[in-house]
Order: structure tokens, then sequence, then C-alpha cells
């Protein structure tokens, strides 16, 4: 499957895939991001939940295994305080796959943390 990173990357993307981000906080990562977009550009978010580890996500159509930790979602969209966020969203998620409702509460509280890095909120 890595050919299908190759148009992408010839379009000037720069393409991470998971096991890059196995076993390590993604500060790092959303620090080069931030620098590479710049505080003006224009920037939506879309957070696609099967991106997580179905252990902790189990609740959408296409779980995939080792996917990011919940921590790791959390630096990502934190991450993005400073950005200049127009909007955003979060897909995937599908109740009747996880009778628990964590996966429901996770994409709740993913959306909660992107309303947190909008760029007219203000922290104490």
């Amino acid at each position: 499957a890595a050919d299908d990173f190759d148009w992408p990357r010839e379009q000037g993307f720069r393409v991470v895939q998971a096991e890059e981000c196995w076993h390590k906080s993604l500060v790092s990562l959303m620090d080069e991001v931030r620098e590479q977009i710049g505080p003006d550009h224009p920037v939506y978010i879309s957070f696609d939940i099967d991106g997580i580890d179905p252990s902790y996500a189990p609740g959408t159509g296409t779980v995939e295994i080792g996917g990011l930790t919940v921590p790791q979602a959390l630096e990502i969209v934190r991450g993005c305080r400073g950005l200049n966020i127009v909007g955003g969203d979060l897909v995937e998620v599908s109740p009747p796959y996880d009778m628990c409702g964590n996966t429901s509460l996770l994409g709740a509280s993913l959306l909660y943390e992107m309303l947190c890095v909008l760029p007219e909120v203000h922290y104490r």
C-alpha cells in the first residue's frame, strides 16, 4: 500500500503513517505542522475516529489495529492551538458497533477539544 502515498507526496504533502507514531508523543510532530502551516493560513480539522486504535474506539465501520492512542489524539488536536482554525469535524463514529458508548464519548471529547483550539478561545 506504500504506492497509495506516492501521489500525496508528489503533491508536497508530508505523509505520516501510523507506525511512525507508535510508542511516542506527537508533540514534536505537531510543532512541525504548526511551523509549516503558520498562524495565518486557514486550517480545517477533519478527524477520522477509525484512526484511533479499536481498543479505545471500537464503534466505527472500519476498525484498524495499531492506530493512535487517546493521548496521541489529544496531542494532535491540542497541537493545533495557534493555527487559524476555520472549522472542523469528526467522522466515522457508529454507535451501533459500540455497546458501551466509549467511541461516542471519545468523539464528543475530541470535538470539545477542537472547539478549545479555535483562534478566539482565550486561556487563563
